[in-house]
């Protein structure tokens, strides 16, 4: 679990949208200034100071090792993975091996998960469903496959564009999801993503084509979520 950060820093200076309980970022967040503020918003909506609450970013290059990551998903040398400039931080999510970075949009809920679903299983279906709504839109078709969180696009093979790994303490959820909009899949190369040894991996971009708005994306993203767990500013129940 990676160590909190003990300020924010100029890069966090994001916006609660109107009406909602969804904080939008514009530049890429360093890992551990996100970890921080996702934990003070955890423990706020603990004791009721804060509603629901849908973070919103990107990160700067980053791999993260959830709790279920074997040495061989990323070789176990550190220097040579993130011999790029990317980090490295071992993760108290579930899954194992990922990587974030400037063009893939990040989602983090901060939610009670009993008022939205019956459980973890149910949670991720509804946060799938966010990312398939949201591929839509950009006429991609998203799916779901059995055993493997989060989604999938299956011509002409099975690659996945979206990541899903979430932790649940005293019931209010940490972590999240992560869409590959428009980025270098490159880093991705360099280990086992989700702990697949052959897990490929594709991005909006690639689907479309052509470039893919990051700003647009975190705004239909935004909404979606508004939409599918009914988030508002007075949500503190």
């Amino acid at each position: 679990m990676p160590h909190t950060t003990p300020e924010m820093t100029p890069q966090m200076s994001g916006h609660r949208m109107q009406g909602s309980a969804v904080r939008l970022f514009s530049a890429p967040v360093p890992y551990l200034a996100g970890w921080d503020l996702q934990c003070r918003l955890h423990e706020e909506r603990l004791i009721g100071l804060q509603p629901d609450t849908i973070l919103i970013l990107e990160h700067q290059p980053v791999y993260t090792l959830g709790r279920r990551t074997r040495l061989s998903d990323w070789g176990g040398n550190e220097v040579a993975l993130c011999q790029t400039g990317a980090e490295l931080h071992r993760v108290n999510r579930g899954g194992s091996v990922t990587y974030h970075g400037p063009g893939q949009v990040v989602a983090y809920p901060i939610l009670k998960v009993d008022r939205h679903a019956t459980g973890p299983r149910q949670l991720v279906r509804l946060l799938e469903d966010v990312v398939i709504r949201l591929l839509g839109s950009w006429s991609i078709t998203g799916s779901r496959v059995e055993g493997k969180p989060g989604v999938w696009v299956m011509t002409p093979e099975p690659r996945k564009i979206a990541f899903i790994g979430i932790r649940i303490e005293r019931g209010v959820t940490l972590h999240g999801l992560a869409i590959n909009v428009d980025l270098d899949l490159n880093p991705f190369h360099r280990i086992h993503p989700c702990g697949m040894t052959d897990c490929l991996v594709t991005s909006m971009a690639a689907l479309s084509q052509g470039p893919v708005s990051v700003d647009a994306v975190k705004q239909v993203l935004a909404q979606t979520f508004t939409e599918v767990f009914s988030l508002s500013e007075t949500s503190t129940k």
